[in-house]
């Protein structure tokens, strides 16, 4: 067999755009030769995947799933709405998330992990980004458990059971009424989809921002030209209400518009039958971080007729 040299996958690489370890497997497996190792990737659907990898993909859905006393979470991208309304898509979102409840939230361990109808989900969804046309990535996952209690989720904008553009969990640590702690759980999820709260209690708060945040109030204090004395209780006023708008235990419930989050977990113990604490949550509203290009309709068109 022909010596697999650099200057092969190279070669490779270039002819066909797929990446660096499928071109060393292809050449491997077609004994050095650069054009059937060209058709054999192309029959994988690994060469199509890979010259759509350079497309933003800020689309797609975000997949929930629970099971008991844990829940998981998955971002997909695809590069357009269209996508999401797929069933095929839909179906590997699913199967992920699902996955990741055993997997864990290491993408690279369930990009990794085996897949229902054979093969690892990185695999499937390469075939899927040969089948649909469209650059697709396992973007994110984050799983989430309890020792004892449950792990409740929402799904706002769904277009299918646990399938939508923003997902949460919530963890609840409680000897409790699961079927309560859940309902209890979904409510405080839906109010975190929609106030998108920093973090879970004060003490969380991640330092760099609220020394923005301090540094911001200060100048905007000091420009009122009032006494040091009087500035300094303005800051901590605003600090505090900071602490409300951004903070989870201490932001009021949208539901009722009165009770903060903290006294709406505590005042549940007597439903629920036992104490309960919320421990943790996770929000994930699609495609956020990711830099979208701006370009018009008609240059969409132009681009996906030249693919």
């Amino acid at each position: 067999m022909a010596e697999i040299t650099a200057a092969l996958v190279k070669d490779l690489r270039e002819k066909s755009g797929a990446g660096m370890m499928d071109c060393k497997r292809a050449l491997t497996e077609n004994g050095g030769d650069v054009e059937a190792a060209v058709d054999w990737l192309r029959k994988k659907g690994l060469a199509a995947a890979a010259k759509k990898a350079g497309r933003v993909a800020a689309e797609g859905l975000i997949g929930v799933a629970a099971g008991g006393a844990v829940g998981a979470m998955v971002e997909v991208n695809s590069e357009t709405d269209f996508v999401a309304r797929n069933d095929a898509f839909q179906d590997f979102v699913r199967n992920v998330t699902k996955s990741a409840i055993a997997t864990g939230d290491d993408v690279a361990a369930l990009g990794a992990a085996a897949y229902p109808t054979g093969g690892t989900a990185t695999e499937a969804l390469t075939a899927l980004v040969a089948k649909i046309g469209e650059n697709m990535t396992l973007r994110r996952a984050v799983v989430l458990r309890v020792s004892a209690g449950a792990v409740a989720t929402y799904v706002h904008s769904s277009v299918a059971p646990g399938l939508g553009k923003i997902g949460v969990l919530v963890a609840l640590e409680s000897t409790g009424d699961v079927e309560k702690l859940n309902a209890l759980g979904r409510q405080i999820a839906m109010h975190i989809a929609a106030t998108n709260p920093i973090s879970l209690d004060i003490a969380s708060v991640d330092p760099a921002a609220l020394a923005r945040e301090k540094a911001i109030l200060s100048e905007q204090a000091a420009a009122s030209g009032k006494p040091a004395a009087v500035v300094e209780k303005m800051v901590e006023g605003r600090i505090r209400k900071f602490y409300e708008e951004s903070v989870l235990l201490e932001q009021v419930y949208v539901v009722d518009g009165e009770t903060r989050i903290k006294d709406v977990v505590a005042k549940a113990a007597a439903d629920v039958g036992a104490p309960v604490k919320l421990v943790a949550f996770r929000r994930f509203g699609l495609g956020e971080g990711i830099e979208k290009k701006e370009s018009d309709f008609a240059a969409e068109v132009a681009a996906q007729l030249k693919a």
